[in-house]
């Protein structure tokens, strides 16, 4: 017995299971999925994000729900006519010890704007800058197309952070994402290890010294929360959320994310232009299956058109759409003599749940639906489900790319997006999104399903633990004693 513990221990020592290492005084360890990249602009997932979200400073935090812009490495964002917009930075630099300048900006946004990464809309879609240069080393100035309030939801998306000017030069952007070189209060030591992960080393405003990041398995991660070994993890997979409560009592914490699922209709298909068949359609969803079921308790059935996230002002509407009312929406269907049979399109991600959604929609319906990959060429003859991942707070994003995804060219609602887009104040807007948010779901070119959110569990030594949207859990804000 004693060989077999010597044995053992010997094993333990060269596999360096770092997860059985006790507890260092100011250090964080993390427990995260392997990011898709590492790359800020180019990125959607909640690892990357959370990653990059320590590396780099954005312009400024935007709160979707009050409106609220609160400065970061921006000093101000200012317009006086909403066309013309002047960046004032803080001082700033790199990792690699060069300056963080206006021209950083510029030169970052132009390579974004030309290699359609995924935060390219933001400045070619949504933000339409006409010109953007740096008038001074700490000042930017953009002049827009046209007048928008929405600048500085816009300029907040962590999408749109400087890059160094070494890689500008270079354009190695895969070598960069392995080592990347960031504005924010940690750097990464040692390069990015895939399938194991990196070091974070303060060198700036954070709590802990350093943040050790480990590639994982949530249901290991979790469980290693629970045994010591591990500070915090950054995801809960399905068959824990109820233990959740027992396990950790009030070391955990919910945020929504900026994701969202949603049915888009066909509406100048002659079966679909009919709203009362789109009603019909979203009254035979059942959303709580959805998110049992292939959606594993990592969202939220969808009480609104707009998620969380991305909702401006108070919530307080009914959202009847989003209900799940078999009867009713088989009585809407012969309401409106739907001819029956349908072909339910998904993209890259989306097929398991659009299989179940598909045969749930047949059996609450008594219709023929199927399910098939969205073709690589021509229109669609059925609807669509879209698995939305937002670049920004701004409901112009979604609301935009709704409409579009569907074919949805209503004059008044499209007058109301502008109007909200050009409105001076967060409320004004607020109220100008609301409406074309209710004539959505008037219209209903497109059905809400789903709304993401992430779950962080921690242990006894981790304190205040805060999330956002588009980073999770704030690294930088984290204590561990």
């Amino acid at each position: 017995m004693r060989l077999l513990a010597l044995f053992a221990a010997l094993v333990l020592a060269l596999t360096g299971c770092s997860g059985a290492d006790p507890a260092r005084p100011g250090v964080l360890s993390v427990g995260l999925r392997e990011p898709a990249t590492l790359l800020p602009a180019d990125l959607a997932d909640q690892a990357g994000r959370l990653v990059t979200g320590a590396l780099w400073t954005p312009l400024a935090d935007y709160d979707a729900t009050s409106g609220k812009v609160t400065p970061r490495a921006a000093a101000s964002i200012e317009s006086g006519d909403r066309v013309h917009w002047t960046v004032k930075l803080r001082p700033g630099t790199f990792h690699d010890g060069t300056p963080v300048t206006a021209q950083s900006y510029v030169d970052t946004w132009r390579a974004i704007a030309a290699e359609q990464w995924v935060s390219s809309p933001v400045l070619t879609k949504l933000l339409r800058a006409r010109e953007i240069k740096a008038t001074a080393p700490d000042t930017i100035a953009l002049t827009l197309d046209r007048p928008s309030g929405q600048v500085p939801a816009l300029l907040s998306a962590p999408g749109l952070v400087p890059l160094p000017a070494s890689v500008l030069a270079s354009r190695d952007w895969d070598g960069f994402a392995k080592a990347p070189v960031g504005n924010g209060p940690y750097r990464l030591d040692g390069g990015w290890k895939p399938g194991s992960g990196g070091t974070l080393k303060r060198v700036g405003a954070g709590k802990a010294e350093e943040v050790e990041l480990r590639v994982g398995e949530p249901a290991a991660q979790y469980d290693a929360v629970k045994a010591g070994t591990l500070d915090l993890a950054t995801e809960v997979p399905g068959d824990r959320h109820e233990a959740v409560q027992g396990d950790f009592a009030d070391r955990h914490a919910s945020w929504a994310l900026p994701e969202a699922g949603y049915l888009a209709f066909p509406v100048t298909d002659p079966r679909f232009a009919d709203p009362t068949v789109r009603h019909g359609f979203a009254l035979g969803v059942d959303r709580a299956a959805l998110e049992a079921g292939p959606l594993a308790h990592q969202v939220d059935p969808a009480k609104a058109l707009l998620p969380p996230s991305d909702a401006p002002g108070e919530r307080t509407g009914t959202c009847r759409p989003c209900s799940f009312d078999a009867a009713a929406g088989k009585a809407l269907l012969k309401q409106a003599a739907f001819p029956g049979g349908a072909t339910v399109y998904f993209g890259p991600g989306a097929e398991s749940w659009t299989r179940t959604l598909v045969v749930g929609l047949h059996k609450a319906l008594d219709v023929s639906v199927t399910a098939q990959a969205v073709p690589k060429t021509g229109p669609l003859d059925g609807p669509s489900t879209l698995d939305v991942k937002l670049a920004t707070a701004s409901p112009y994003e979604l609301l935009s790319l709704l409409a579009s995804q569907s074919g949805y060219t209503d004059e008044v609602f499209r007058q109301n997006l502008s109007m909200a887009d050009a409105a001076a104040t967060p409320e004004e807007a607020g109220e100008l999104y609301r409406l074309a948010e209710n004539q959505l779901l008037r219209d209903l070119p497109a059905a809400p399903l789903w709304s993401g959110h992430g779950h962080a569990v921690w242990g006894p030594r981790v304190h205040d633990v805060t999330a956002t949207p588009f980073t999770g859990p704030v690294l930088a804000g984290i204590g561990v004693s």
